[in-house]
């Protein structure tokens, strides 16, 4: 079962401001590992706190914030940025 990647507006200003190979590391990510997988969880782990039922994805030292949506099949890239900086 394949799922449709979804980047918001928010996400893709977030991506393109990022050097060169962060962009190409993130685009990699989604398009070979989440977009081909069975079960995008398998990847990822679930956040806490405010930001419960998100699920983070880490790609070097970059965070991807998703919104897993089964029933669309759609994994929806809502926020990306340094780890030191993505959860606030």
């Amino acid at each position: 079962m394949a799922w449709t990647i979804e980047i918001t507006r928010t996400a893709e200003k977030q991506i393109t401001k990022l050097h060169r190979q962060a962009q190409q590391a993130i685009v990699r990510f989604l398009r070979e590992r989440l977009a081909g997988a069975d079960n995008p969880r398998q990847w990822g782990k679930p956040l806490q706190g405010e930001k419960s039922g998100l699920w983070r994805y880490r790609v070097g030292d970059y965070r991807l914030i998703c919104d897993i949506q089964d029933d669309r099949i759609t994994v929806m890239v809502l926020q990306v940025g340094h780890r030191k900086d993505v959860y606030r």
